[in-house]
C-alpha cells in the first residue's frame, strides 16, 4: 500500500478518534455557557436523561433512555418507528459527538420529541457532559 495512503487513512482514524470528540463537546459546552448556562454537572445529565415525561401526545412516558437506553455501548431502538439508534458511547461509536451541527439536530429533534419542548443550554450542557463521559 503506498505511504500516502496510509498516511491518509491514520488521518482519518485521528480526525474520528475519542480526542477529536472531546474537543467537539468542549467547544459545544463553551457555546451552551455562552447562551447564560452555568456550571455543567454529569449528575444532572443523568438525571434528566432518566426523567420521564407524559408528553401532551401520547399517554405513554418518554425519556430519552426510553429509545436510547441505559447501556451507551449498545445500539437502542425508537419507540414508535423501531429505527434502530447507533450507540451513544464514543468508545462504542467513534463518530459519536464529532460534529457540532448534528449535536444540536439531534438535540433539538430529540428535546422536541421527548419532552414536547426545546431543550435550554443548561440542559443540553448537563446532558452532553454526562453522555461524552460515557
Amino acid at each position: 500500500m503506498p505511504k500516502y495512503i496510509l498516511l491518509l487513512t491514520g488521518m482519518f482514524i485521528t480526525l474520528q478518534s475519542p480526542v477529536f470528540a472531546t474537543e467537539v463537546v468542549d467547544t459545544t459546552l463553551q457555546g451552551y455557557q455562552s447562551q447564560g448556562a452555568g456550571e455543567f454537572s454529569v449528575d444532572a445529565g443523568k438525571t434528566l436523561w432518566n426523567n420521564e415525561i407524559i408528553h401532551s401526545k401520547s399517554p405513554v412516558t418518554r425519556s430519552c433512555a426510553s429509545c436510547h437506553g441505559n447501556d451507551f455501548n449498545t445500539t437502542g431502538k425508537h419507540i414508535k418507528t423501531g429505527k434502530t439508534i447507533k450507540p451513544m458511547s464514543p468508545t462504542a461509536n467513534p463518530k459519536r459527538f464529532t460534529d457540532q451541527e448534528k449535536i444540536e439536530k439531534w438535540f433539538r429533534r430529540n428535546c422536541k420529541w421527548t419532552w414536547g419542548r426545546e431543550c435550554t443550554a443548561q440542559e443540553k450542557g448537563d446532558m452532553l457532559l454526562f453522555l461524552s463521559k460515557q
